[in-house]
């Protein structure tokens, strides 16, 4: 058995970052590698501007760890690679606006919960978040991967329909309707 694959569990990763072991890079690596690797690329289209970002993950979460403890180490890394993804699209793009996947997917969610600071401001708010989460949560299994894969990851419509099998007229109707349920949700609870 190799080093790094005896190091399976979250738990055991995390312990390895918390005793400031540098096996824990290659651990993150070896088991969240392709999950991190999928989030970039999903935002940047660029193999190469992917890795340096799962890179810089990494060293985010070195940086992290201690004093976080995640609870769920896929997600927290996930996050990172996210936000770190979407910053450097943005310092790429800052004179693009307008163009490409990010700005569109931004612009349909901003019908939903549209601020006077960005919409990535405002899904960065903590009572929002949990509100958005609560709703996710109980929606029917299909619609909530499919508004995930658009929302979270930042996929184009055309890939949703070929991981779905889904007609793009079905993907679009789908997520109109979701974004219409949130809007009526957050309504609800004084929220937009």
């Amino acid at each position: 058995m190799s080093k790094r694959s005896e190091y399976r569990s979250d738990a055991d990763i995390v312990g390895l970052y918390w005793a400031r072991s540098e096996s824990a890079i290659a651990a993150t690596a070896d088991k969240y590698g392709a999950y991190c690797h999928s989030i970039s690329y999903c935002i940047l289209r660029d193999h190469g501007d992917a890795d340096e970002c799962v890179n810089d993950t990494y060293l985010d979460a070195w940086n992290s760890m201690p004093p976080h403890r995640p609870r769920v180490l896929s997600t927290f890394l996930g996050k990172i690679t996210r936000r770190i993804s979407i910053d450097r699209w943005r310092r790429a793009h800052a004179e693009k606006r307008g163009s490409g996947e990010i700005p569109l997917a931004l612009d349909e969610l901003s019908e939903v919960v549209g601020t006077d600071g960005g919409v990535s401001d405002a899904l960065d708010a903590k009572i929002l978040s949990e509100a958005v989460g609560a709703f996710l949560r109980r929606l029917p299994t299909a619609e909530r991967r499919v508004f995930m894969c658009r929302y979270w990851y930042l996929e184009p419509i055309d890939v949703i329909c070929e991981r779905f099998g889904y007609s793009e007229s079905k993907v679009k109707s789908m997520l109109s309707r979701t974004r219409s349920k949130l809007r009526a949700k957050l309504g609800e609870e004084g929220l937009i």
